[in-house]
């Protein structure tokens, strides 16, 4: 079986940014119903030297839309100053992000099959091709922080189980 750049990539990331709707959802309800202000949750860590919810949901979006993006330009940076989001921004931007994705045409990607690809990270440029950048590197990144970003929610006392993480499966039909 072979499998395109872009069904290596997007369908798992609109079923992750779904889920990740879904649990900020729940997140949201859980703060409501336990008198929570849902910006304590925003600024929330789960260690100290570990950045927060914020930049775990703005991570995710970075390594889904902005990986296609960068899979399209050629180049990859780690995003400037990011904004300091509240959870409703952040719960708009989990919901554009998903639109964006949802835009993508297949044939536009799986065009860029081996195609270079730089990430270019203060001084340093490392040199990918495009699958490449994007099993190694962003897919990994974008599991990494969905999951911390669930963590940080769980960690909350928010009602979430593995369901809440995997979303909507593909299923044969």
């Amino acid at each position: 079986m072979k499998l395109s750049l872009y069904e290596a990539s997007v369908p798992g990331f609109l079923q992750a940014l779904a889920a990740v709707s879904g649990f900020m959802d729940k997140g949201l309800a859980h703060c409501r119903e336990s008198g929570v202000d849902p910006e304590a949750m925003v600024e929330t860590r789960l260690y100290p030297d570990m950045l927060p919810f914020r930049f775990q949901i703005q991570s995710v979006v970075h390594h889904s839309l902005g990986a296609i993006e960068a899979i399209q330009s050629g180049v990859f940076r780690p995003p400037g100053d990011l904004p300091e989001d509240n959870y409703a921004a952040l719960q708009a931007l989990v919901s554009r992000t998903r639109k964006a994705l949802q835009q993508c045409q297949p044939d536009a990607i799986n065009a860029r099959e081996g195609a270079e690809l730089i990430f270019e990270f203060r001084k340093n440029k490392l040199l990918f091709t495009a699958e490449g950048f994007l099993l190694s590197f962003s897919l990994p990144n974008f599991y990494f922080h969905a999951t911390t970003a669930y963590d940080i929610l769980r960690s909350k006392g928010v009602a979430l189980g593995k369901r809440d993480y995997l979303g909507g499966l593909r299923m044969k039909t």
